[in-house]
């Protein structure tokens, strides 16, 4: 039982910060530090990564109208909407850097940058890019302000930044795509949005990967913790994609850039003396 209510803790955390440009995995290895689940290693990496599933589906739900393609007419035939087609086919251009990185190197990037260390450095860094950034764009118009006109080009740049996620946890990988994203003069609301639809892909991808090298031989109670992460992940996505979207539409994202430089400060400090006095 103990175990299934860290689940939900993981589940909170995880459907916060999946969204919000924190650092939905820097949170996540941290809440580890804090708070560790009974369970192997194996099952923790799988586990880290899977319970995102939830997340993802809180997407599907909130914007299927959006990103299914497949109409039914009055007359009941299937149509498809091509402009639907095209978002996805940016979609995919953009998940291809991250795609092949995660494939080849999924293994030696957990071996060796998941720790409070790169973390840390990485909240604070992208904290501080963040402010840069919306201090730039301060009073300028943005170029794109609808999904429709985002071009292949401009995907495939917004896919680059979030390569910077794939390798260095802590980045976010939503707070590295719509630093990208407004960088190139995309609106608020269309890098957020753009976002949300590229963690689609990835995420499942991701899983995937993840559920194929832990094997289908699960206890029942690693099933429980799994199941009931990704439930609580599912339900505070739901509310949090909400918030975010409307919280842009009147604010820029330097609170969440500030918030990220003194999480990784109060990080470096805190786990610094404790590596000290072991």
């Amino acid at each position: 039982m103990l175990e299934i209510l860290k689940a939900v803790v993981y589940g909170i955390v995880e459907g916060i910060t999946e969204w919000l440009p924190v650092s939905s995995t820097g949170h996540m290895i941290l809440l580890e530090e804090l708070m560790p689940m009974d369970v192997s290693q194996e099952f923790w990496n799988m586990f880290l990564v899977v319970v995102q599933l939830g997340a993802i589906l809180a997407v599907v739900l909130l914007f299927w109208g959006k990103i299914f393609p497949f109409r039914v007419t009055r007359r009941k035939q299937v149509r498809l909407d091509w402009d639907i087609m095209n978002l996805w086919g940016k979609i995919l251009v953009a998940c291809i850097p991250a795609g092949i990185v995660g494939v080849l190197f999924d293994d030696w990037l957990e071996e060796h940058l998941y720790n409070f260390w790169v973390v840390a450095v990485m909240l604070i860094a992208v904290g501080l890019i963040f402010i840069v950034v919306e201090n730039r764009n301060r009073g300028m118009k943005p170029i794109i302000r609808t999904t429709e006109e985002l071009d292949y080009r401009v995907a495939l740049l917004i896919g680059l930044f979030q390569l910077a996620a794939a390798v260095f946890p802590g980045t976010s990988r939503s707070g590295a795509t719509i630093i990208g994203a407004l960088m190139v003069g995309v609106s608020r609301t269309v890098a957020a949005e753009f976002t949300f639809y590229l963690a689609i892909p990835v995420m499942f991808g991701a899983s995937l990967l993840k559920l194929v090298k832990f094997g289908l031989a699960f206890t029942g109670m690693e099933l429980g913790i799994l199941v009931t992460g990704m439930a609580v992940s599912f339900v505070v996505s739901i509310v949090v994609i909400r918030f975010l979207m409307g919280y842009i539409k009147r604010h820029d994202f330097k609170v969440f850039g500030w918030y990220r430089i003194v999480l990784g400060a109060v990080v470096l400090l805190y786990f610094g003396v404790i590596a000290g006095m072991a």
